[in-house]
């Protein structure tokens, strides 16, 4: 066999060539697997602080609502007055309710008879 000095064939021209192309395609197809790995944690990390920030945000919402409720709260309505008695009223029921707080000594013998006059009249 003759050996040739010089330029390669075509035959070795074309695996030279598929060679370095194969060698291209992998490192590129490397290359970009490892930029989108970058780009995917990149973009995770954003969102989880994103995450973050929007739940301190409405904590500090919930507070602020919370301390504003406390310093705004209406005062307390005043206790309703005792209402007449209505026509319907039980008049021995409360009659007898009556005798019940004057023999507890929270009644005395006026107070119960102006009461008693008031169910009564």
């Amino acid at each position: 066999m003759i050996r040739r000095v010089g330029r390669p064939g075509l035959i070795g021209l074309a695996a030279r060539t598929a060679v370095v192309a194969g060698t291209a395609s992998a490192v590129s197809g490397g290359v970009a697997r490892n930029q989108q790995r970058r780009a995917q944690s990149q973009y995770e990390q954003e969102q989880y602080q994103a995450a973050q920030q929007q739940a301190a945000m409405q904590q500090a919402a919930a507070d602020a609502v919370a301390q504003q409720q406390a310093y705004a709260a209406p005062p307390a309505p005043p206790a309703p007055a005792p209402a007449a008695p209505a026509a319907g009223v039980d008049v021995v029921a409360e009659l007898q309710k009556l005798a019940a707080l004057k023999d507890a000594g929270v009644l005395n013998d006026a107070e119960f008879a102006a009461a008693k006059a008031k169910l009564l009249g």
